[in-house]
């Protein structure tokens, strides 16, 4: 009985898990993977696959290019108003749609020609966020060259 209970909360974790996985956000982590992956590029390259910032400004030594990304999204939903009640009632109800806007705003910081930061901004808030960012800088993170997976160490013996 004890063991059964076992793996059943063994089961139950597992399950817990796979829901929280498949809930994952690949566009989301590959924003953030560019935040590190495109420190460095050069501002040409910057150019050539993000195009023209949205605005840009200069401090000094540094440069700031923006760039911004939106859309709307649109999912059926009740509409709540009720429902028909027969003749002679009368009544009304129906579907409409919720729509929600997702938006990301990345500012790259440039020193000596050469991205040195991104930093992702905007009203929506975290993954649906990250993943419109992902929009901005998916062309950039194809001009990187992938770096082989490491070999796993050893255990020291």
């Amino acid at each position: 009985m004890r063991g059964t209970m076992k793996r059943i909360g063994g089961v139950a974790v597992l399950l817990a898990a796979g829901l929280l996985g498949g809930c994952a956000n690949p566009a989301a982590d590959q924003a953030m993977v560019a935040q590190n992956a495109l420190i460095g590029m050069p501002k040409q390259t910057l150019l050539s696959c993000a195009g023209v910032p949205e605005r840009q400004a200069t401090a000094g030594d540094l440069e700031f290019f923006t760039y911004r990304s939106n859309r709307l999204i649109s999912y059926p939903a009740w509409g709540g108003y009720g429902g028909y009640w027969g003749y002679p009632y009368g009544g009304w109800g129906g579907y409409g749609y919720d729509v929600t806007s997702v938006d990301c705003e990345a500012t790259f910081t440039l020193r000596n020609g050469a991205v040195e930061r991104i930093v992702y901004g905007g009203s929506s808030s975290g993954g649906s966020r990250l993943g419109q960012c992902y929009a901005i800088v998916q062309n950039c993170l194809a001009q990187v060259p992938s770096q082989s997976p490491q070999p796993p160490m050893a255990p020291a013996r």
